[in-house]
């Protein structure tokens, strides 16, 4: 619908000659349609010779530039992509082999760790046996000392009881013989 009513007003306009000369527009009237062709083809024409020899291959050259620098950056940032993952596969065997390693080390020292324990364990325990072997000889040695000096000493003891119980005094012998036969007897059972 606003395209009929823009033809019938341009149609008006043109019968009325609104867009003549008379009516202030040179460029409308027909003797001067010739210089305005050739000068409006002069101008385009000298505007596309410029627009595609100057200015189309400087951006067309821009725009390849731009294209290849992409390309580089990318096949760029590929390289270092499988450089970097080559990388870490590397770093990764490093650190599984550290571990093993570690763990090696660990399993060694470990082991030496309990060798030496042993060692100086059975050093211990050997010690410890000659000191028991050596305090049981000085138990026994002591026992068959104190069983004498117990018979020296009950021999004392007797004869002087006896002293003062009647007031003589026994034949010493006598006393010593009573004294071992009564610690032969009973000498079984505190040894």
């Amino acid at each position: 619908m606003k395209r009929y009513f823009g033809f019938i007003l341009a149609l008006l306009a043109i019968q009325n000659d609104l867009f003549a000369a008379e009516a202030g527009m040179p460029q409308l009237d027909p003797k001067y349609w010739a210089s305005q062709a050739f000068w409006l083809i002069l101008v385009f024409t000298i505007l596309y010779i410029s627009i595609a020899k100057f200015y189309l291959p400087k951006i067309k050259n821009n725009l390849d530039n731009r294209e290849n620098k992409i390309k580089d950056d990318l096949d760029d940032a590929n390289k270092f992509k499988e450089l970097s993952e080559s990388k870490l596969k590397e770093y990764e065997k490093i650190l599984e082999d550290a571990k093993k390693e570690i763990i090696k080390i660990h399993i060694d020292s470990k082991n030496i760790l309990n060798k030496d324990i042993q060692t100086k364990k059975e050093a211990v325990e050997k010690d410890i046996e000659k000191e028991i072997v050596k305090a049981q000889k000085e138990i026994i040695d002591l026992k068959k000392n104190s069983v004498s000096d117990i018979q020296k000493i009950s021999e004392d003891i007797a004869s002087n009881i006896i002293e003062k119980i009647s007031g003589d005094k026994l034949n010493e012998s006598s006393i010593k013989a009573a004294v071992e036969e009564t610690s032969k007897k009973n000498l079984g059972k505190y040894l």
